[in-house]
């Protein structure tokens, strides 16, 4: 079992076989059990909404505040459900564990949708069918197939199209198309048409609330050093714009394995997060909950690095953006206690309420993010932010 140790101050349920609450006063642990940190911005708390999805990846919202989540390696999809709506979870259904990587999923007019293989499925209106679901209906073929190092996201924009990018096959090389773009596919016709082109690890993109453009995250590639390349975050201005991968990383690193076509037009980042964060997730905060200066800004979840000296990432971030430029990048969640992770974010997507979810793909659990400021604060919770403060 785990104690929590607060810094600022964090609550959260841990829940296994059992249900525990553990808090960890003055940082001194009760005997037999572990100390881990989480460090959490002043202000918000998080709890353990699930636990025990495989390596919790993709998330959906259903209409009726049902929370999907997809898991990659144990192929399951899981349907979570908070029907008195108090921040816990009260039941929860398994849509299917024979998927092969179902990492990508998506959410539009009562259906979810799965991308798995070379394939794209439907399960119709799926919150009436959360017992039985019974078997999706193929919807589109033409994804490629060749290898899971092409990892993909999946969201409907607001146009009705499903927004799909399918990441290049390998670390760094020239890759046919599909591979490394971003395209819209027309469910009802299974018409496509290429959105954006030159990106590498897309697993995270979202539309402005202000202006209704798209933006995306894109990790660089690995083995440059601990610090470069840049890790991306961009904007599509202009349909069909290349974004540089593989000839040109971040905003001016070069590939030295490729050179660069003499008419090829590279759209640069709007941002430059640091090297081996890799974002994963992004969504911007449609809620009302947080405070004013959250609202219509960035959180982008940074899975961390496996391949640098010292470990980064491993944390939630909100990029503060304004006038399609963002202006400071800041930490709202960390999950690295020094050099050992808590916890690996890889998706975040905002929750009833005005709260958000945070995916974990090394512990398979998911984490709800809040503000104190307005959720009420158990006695128990209180006595704890009263002894860290």
């Amino acid at each position: 079992m785990l104690s929590i140790k607060a810094l600022n101050y964090i609550n959260l349920r841990w829940l296994g076989s059992s249900l525990a609450l553990v808090l960890l006063v003055s940082g001194q642990a009760y005997a037999g059990y572990q100390s881990i940190v989480i460090t959490v911005t002043k202000g918000f708390g998080l709890t353990l909404y699930a636990s025990e999805l495989g390596d919790a990846k993709g998330m959906a919202l259903g209409d009726e505040g049902t929370l999907f989540v997809g898991s990659g390696k144990s192929g399951s999809i899981n349907a979570l459900v908070d029907s008195d709506q108090d921040g816990r979870v009260d039941k929860r259904y398994l849509i299917s564990d024979e998927l092969t990587s179902p990492e990508a999923i998506a959410f539009h007019d009562g259906d979810l949708y799965v991308a798995i293989e070379d394939r794209i499925l439907r399960y119709v209106d799926i919150e009436q069918r959360l017992r039985r679901p019974g078997r999706p209906k193929e919807i589109y073929s033409k994804l490629p197939e060749e290898s899971r190092k092409g990892t993909r996201a999946m969201r409907f924009g607001p146009d009705g199209r499903l927004y799909v990018a399918i990441g290049a096959p390998c670390n760094v090389c020239e890759s046919p198309a599909p591979f490394g773009s971003i395209i819209a596919i027309d469910v009802d016709t299974g018409d496509s048409e290429q959105i954006a082109t030159g990106i590498r690890d897309v697993t995270g993109l979202d539309w402005s609330p202000v202006d209704g453009k798209l933006w995306f995250a894109d990790k660089g590639r690995d083995w440059m050093g601990d610090n470069l390349p840049a890790d991306e975050i961009n904007r599509v201005d202009i349909k069909g714009a290349h974004y540089g991968f593989p000839y040109v990383h971040a905003k001016d690193v070069l590939e030295p394995a490729y050179d660069k076509p003499k008419n090829l037009k590279v759209t640069a980042p709007v941002f430059e997060l640091p090297a081996h964060v890799a974002p994963t997730g992004m969504a911007f905060y449609r809620g009302k909950q947080f405070p004013e200066k959250y609202h219509q800004q960035l959180f982008v979840a940074e899975n961390g690095s496996w391949n640098r000296s010292s470990k980064v990432g491993y944390q939630i971030v909100m990029l503060d953006v304004a006038d399609n430029q963002v202006l400071s990048r800041h930490t709202v969640v960390s999950f690295l206690d020094g050099e050992f992770p808590v916890a690996r974010p890889y998706a975040v997507i905002n929750a009833p309420g005005g709260a958000m979810y945070i995916s974990d793909d090394l512990k398979g659990n998911v984490y709800r993010l809040y503000y104190k400021g307005i959720e009420p604060v158990a006695p128990q919770e209180q006595e704890q932010e009263s002894t860290n403060e």
